[in-house]
């Protein structure tokens, strides 16, 4: 082994390990902003039962928070979750869906 590539590996390692944390952490964004903008379309229409299907379906470890806010004729769902463990657990994720009140929602 040279002196080059023992000072190259540690850099090329941590590069490595960034970049496959930034795609945990995009996956976990996408997976929290589907989820959200699902649930709020069934709480938007009064379907309760398949909000709380939709949240139940979410397998994160740590938990899922949800906040809920109208904004005129919005009804808006925001899900946050933190990574359980390692360098990721500082950082928070968040996915927010809105959907139109429906009528039959109101």
């Amino acid at each position: 082994m040279t002196a080059e590539f023992a000072v190259a590996l540690p850099a090329v390692l941590l590069v490595l390990l960034l970049a496959i944390g930034a795609v945990m952490l995009s996956a976990q964004r996408v997976s929290l902003s589907s989820a959200a903008a699902q649930m709020a379309r069934h709480e938007a229409r009064g379907d309760a039962a398949a909000a709380a299907a939709v949240f139940g379906g979410l397998s994160m470890r740590g938990g899922v928070a949800v906040h809920r806010s109208g904004q005129g004729q919005l009804h808006c769902v925001t899900l946050s979750a933190t990574p359980v463990g390692g360098a990721l657990s500082v950082v928070s994720v968040t996915g927010r869906g809105c959907a139109a009140v429906s009528e039959a929602g109101s």
